[in-house]
């Protein structure tokens, strides 16, 4: 949660009950086996204990703790299968269409061989007698003068116009469980199915492990609670929340206890309290080297730290240590983890080093992802040193499936929800290069990723909506914002299903079909309009700069914020800067990039800048002004194969006439008349 402060440095210092808050360096194989062999020592490497529970709809997702054999058959006696008739096969022998064997109908016990036949109900006992059942359809019921009969269950003889093997229709004792079986091995993470056979199986009880109880300890006086408005300075504390959600999907027992302020003294108090009635205490933030960062010291005067530093990017100053047991209160000894302050290596911290200790605690296996073989779209460089896990989006683009790395800050929380699965890059790999094979530990599964609909090139709000309508229709739509031209270059090279463009060509004045041909030559393309779009500079409330032309950009008191090279907007300034004679060099922040309308518009609403170029919905989005300019088009652009495809059929059937339609009308800046028309079509 908190920003991790000071040296991420490889300098070393001994571990054992020490309290210097400088950082290891070690590989992520070396840490886990000294937790591990720490927890042997402290006879804490295996499973907590064991209860019985009852068998409700709530052991579902609890772990067996014993086999589970099985107490009787199921079914204990052969039972009948279908609605019919129970009859001895060996009557029937002789039975054909054209020469049609009748038999009796009798009750139970009419004599002591037994009827010809007798009625029974799916699931009623086979009579003693009998070895087949006759479905009701297979059989002609007859009074007593063998005339068809109205009463079908109780009639007095039934015909039967076709022989009848023995067991036919019959669900033979033990059929799905044999007495003394084994049903479930321990170890097992209770399925619903799984109820149901222990259930089967004689008992409306279960022993399973007893779950984990895990503290989870936020840090920082600058925490806020939920629903705040932070000023300056202040942070929401959300970390607890996704740490107690995930140790809940891992099978424990999360408690999240209240803030606690930067104080070593209040720290620990809350660590001892902690491990008076938990197996497991996480302290959330202050695992770095700052001056406020305690965790270590803390750890260090309450037991072992075992390590602290992890060559894992991101959670590189993760804590792992070992609090000792206290005979005046009766504590055991127990593990602690300092977890860093920052929600993405919070999150993967877990993932990481406490998922194979409750794994191990609940007796199961450690929770393995699928892993699927995906090409990169782009060039990725990592630290050497580290073991880094890259957030990537993954879909499939014709017989290729691809991973579109995501931001790497360790602070960007919406990465790993936009992730549809991590790259490990292993320490010594500086990097991976566009088009490499990689494996990715999948978050999603196959049929979802094959539903998923690739967009890369320019952004805009407008496809965040897009999304949201499309998942109504069982598609998802997930984009990477590389301005117009990075766009129409992955159409080209395969690497996504459409892009959305808006380039000028100056010499034309035309949108996006120049540029198409340019950077798509020989490819058949289908052009459709998303809208027509104000753009404009977008400046802080009031305008208080006055701002109202391009060439007010040049002003000594005037700071701007551009977008990326190769970005729609940014060709849309250019060409107007050369129109008006003005030298790029001369407006200050124009080196300075943004990859999004929204993010033009945060840096604004920081301070950074005084004014950037984008669009009108990204303004109000951020309570900002307007000052509108220029109208230009913005166009989705698809390969013709993935025009025509099934999966890209929603979409365009989203952009007729209808409710999205009406809800991007609502947004500022956008003539939606347009939207739907084919500009071009290759097909």
């Amino acid at each position: 949660m908190r920003q991790q402060k000071g040296s991420h440095g490889a300098r070393r210092a001994p571990v054992e009950n020490r309290t210097s808050l400088y950082l290891e360096d070690i590989p992520r194989g070396e840490a886990e086996a000294r937790l591990r062999n720490a927890l042997i020592d402290a006879h804490l490497w295996g499973v907590l204990g064991s209860e019985t529970i009852k068998l409700d709809e709530h052991a579902a997702g609890r772990v067996t703790s014993a086999p589970v054999w099985a107490r009787i058959s199921s079914p204990s006696y052969h039972a009948a299968a279908m609605d019919g008739f129970a009859i001895r096969s060996s009557s029937t022998h002789r039975a054909a269409p054209h020469a049609p064997v009748v038999l009796s109908v009798g009750q139970a016990g009419t004599l002591p061989s037994g009827p010809e036949s007798q009625y029974v109900d799916t699931g009623d006992a086979l009579p003693e007698w009998a070895d087949a059942v006759i479905p009701m359809e297979n059989v002609e019921p007859l009074d007593e003068q063998d005339r068809p009969s109205v009463d079908v269950r109780a009639p007095a003889r039934v015909r039967i116009r076709a022989s009848v093997p023995p067991w036919s229709h019959v669900r033979p004792m033990g059929e799905d469980i044999v007495a003394t079986q084994l049903v479930l091995p321990s170890g097992h993470v209770l399925r619903p199915v799984d109820l149901g056979a222990v259930a089967a199986a004689g008992y409306d009880s279960i022993q399973v492990a007893r779950k984990p109880r895990v503290a989870i300890i936020p840090t920082g006086t600058e925490l806020l609670p939920l629903g705040s408005t932070p000023a300056p300075g202040g942070i929401l504390e959300y970390n607890s929340l996704v740490l107690a959600a995930q140790i809940s999907q891992m099978g424990g027992v999360a408690t999240r206890f209240d803030v606690v302020r930067d104080d070593p003294g209040l720290i620990a108090e809350a660590v001892g309290r902690a491990a008076g009635d938990h197996d497991l205490v996480l302290l959330n933030a202050g695992s770095s080297a700052g001056a406020e960062d305690f965790s270590a010291m803390v750890i260090g005067k309450m037991g072992s730290v075992l390590v602290h530093g992890v060559a894992v990017r991101p959670g590189h100053p993760v804590i792992i240590g070992l609090l000792g047991s206290d005979a005046a209160t009766g504590r055991p000894a127990r593990p602690v983890i300092g977890v860093p302050g920052y929600p993405v290596s919070a999150a993967l911290t877990l993932d990481i080093f406490v998922e194979p200790i409750l794994a191990t605690w609940l007796g199961r296996t450690t929770a393995q992802p699928a892993i699927e073989a995906a090409e990169l779209t782009r060039k990725i460089t990592s630290p050497s040193g580290d073991e880094d896990h890259v957030r990537v989006a993954v879909g499939r683009v014709g017989d290729r499936l691809l991973a579109a790395p995501l931001a790497s800050g360790a602070g960007v929380i919406t990465s790993l929800v936009q992730a549809d699965g991590i790259v490990v890059i292993p320490s010594g790999v500086q990097g991976l290069e566009a088009g490499e094979r990689v494996d990715v530990r999948l978050y999603r599964t196959r049929p979802e990723l094959d539903r998923t609909v690739f967009c890369i090139g320019s952004h805009d709000v407008t496809l965040d909506l897009l999304a949201q309508w499309l998942s109504r229709s069982g598609r998802r739509l997930v984009s990477a914002n590389v301005g117009s031209q990075g766009g129409l270059v992955a159409l080209r090279r395969g690497l996504a299903h459409l892009a959305g463009c808006h380039l000028l060509d100056p010499d034309t004045g035309q949108y996006n079909i120049p540029s198409i041909r340019k950077y798509m030559p020989g490819m058949p393309v289908k052009v459709v309009r998303l809208a027509s779009r104000q753009q404009g500079l977008i400046v802080k409330r009031g305008n208080p700069k006055r701002l109202g032309a391009i060439a007010d950009l040049s002003r000594a008191d005037v700071v701007f914020v551009n977008r990326q090279r190769g970005a729609g907007t940014r060709v849309l300034l250019d060409h107007h800067l050369d129109q008006t004679g003005i030298a790029p060099e001369s407006i200050r922040g124009y080196e300075q990039e943004e990859y999004t309308h929204l993010a033009i518009a945060a840096a604004i609403a920081g301070g950074r800048a005084d004014c950037g170029l984008g669009i009108a919905a990204a303004a109000a989005a951020l309570e900002l002004d307007f000052v509108p300019l220029f109208s230009e088009q913005y166009d989705l652009v698809m390969p013709a194969e993935h025009a025509a495809s099934d999966l890209l059929g929603p979409l365009l059937k989203l952009l007729m006439p209808g409710p999205f339609r009406d809800e991007v009308s609502r947004l500022p800046g956008y003539d939606v008349s347009v939207m739907g028309d084919v500009v071009l079509d290759d097909g």
